[in-house]
C-alpha cells in the first residue's frame, strides 16, 4: 500500500449481541474518505458514530459489508497486516488522554516506535520533531502528570504523529478541553490537514468543530443519513 490512503465502506453494518439481544450499531452505510479529505462524523450520543470510525480505523469488524484500504479489502489482510497499516499508517486522538502519567513526555510520545521495533536513537529523534510540531519540545523531559489538558492533547497527537501517518482519526479530540484550549487544538490538526495533507477523520457532536471540516457525515440511529459521496 502507498502512503495515499483511500477509505471506503461498502454496505457495512456492525451488530453487536445476538438474538434477542441484538444491537445493530451500524446499518448498511457506505461512504468514502479521499486522501487530505477532512471529515466530521456527526451525530447524538449512542447514533453509532464512533462504532462507524472504529470500524473505518479496522479497530473493530463489520458484521457484514466491507471496508476497503486503497480498493484492498480489510477482511483478507493478516492481523500482522493489519497491525502494521494501524501502526504505520494511522494516527489515534481521543477524548481521554490514555497518556502514562508517571511517565516523561517523550516516553508517552515514542511508545508507537517501540511497538514498531524502531531504534532507541530514531526513536528519540522522531518524537522529538513530533513534540516541535505541537510546540511541546520544551516539554520532553516533564512528566505527563504536570501537564495541563490541552497540553496532554497535545501529547497525543505528537504520538499520533509519530510515524509519519497519513490518516488521523480524532474521536471528540476536545472533548475535555475548556473552548479556548479546544479551538488550539483544532487549530493544529487543522493545520497538520492543510499543510503536510493528513486526512482527518473527527468524531463528534460539536456543530462548530464538524463546521470547519470540509465534509461532514451525518449519522442516526446506524445509519448515513447525508454526506456520503459513493
Amino acid at each position: 500500500m502507498d502512503q495515499q490512503t483511500t477509505i471506503k465502506a461498502d454496505h457495512v453494518t456492525k451488530v453487536y449481541g445476538k438474538g434477542q439481544a441484538a444491537f445493530s450499531a451500524l446499518q448498511d452505510v457506505s461512504l468514502q474518505i479521499k486522501p487530505g479529505e477532512s471529515v466530521a462524523i456527526v451525530g447524538k450520543s449512542g447514533s453509532g458514530k464512533s462504532t462507524l470510525m472504529h470500524v473505518l480505523a479496522l479497530l473493530d469488524k463489520p458484521s457484514n459489508g466491507e471496508v476497503l484500504i486503497n480498493d484492498e479489502n480489510a477482511a483478507r489482510l493478516s492481523g500482522r497486516q493489519i497491525d502494521g497499516l494501524r501502526n504505520k499508517r494511522y494516527g489515534f486522538v481521543f477524548q481521554q488522554f490514555f497518556l502514562n502519567a508517571n511517565e516523561s513526555v517523550l516516553s508517552n510520545v515514542i511508545l508507537p516506535l517501540k511497538i514498531a521495533g524502531v531504534g532507541r536513537r530514531e526513536r528519540k529523534e522522531k518524537a522529538l520533531k513530533a513534540l516541535e510540531a505541537v510546540e511541546l519540545a520544551d516539554k520532553a523531559n516533564s512528566k505527563a502528570a504536570d501537564l495541563s489538558g490541552g497540553q496532554k492533547q497535545r501529547v497525543c497527537i505528537a504520538r499520533a504523529l509519530i510515524n509519519n501517518p497519513s490518516v488521523i482519526f480524532a474521536d471528540e479530540p476536545t472533548g475535555n478541553l475548556d473552548s479556548h484550549t479546544g479551538a488550539l487544538v483544532e487549530d493544529l490538526l487543522f493545520k497538520l490537514n492543510k499543510e503536510q495533507g493528513i486526512t482527518l477523520i473527527i468524531v463528534t457532536h460539536d456543530a462548530d468543530l464538524a463546521a470547519r471540516c470540509k465534509r461532514e457525515l451525518y449519522i442516526k440511529d446506524g445509519r448515513l443519513t447525508k454526506g456520503s459521496n459513493v
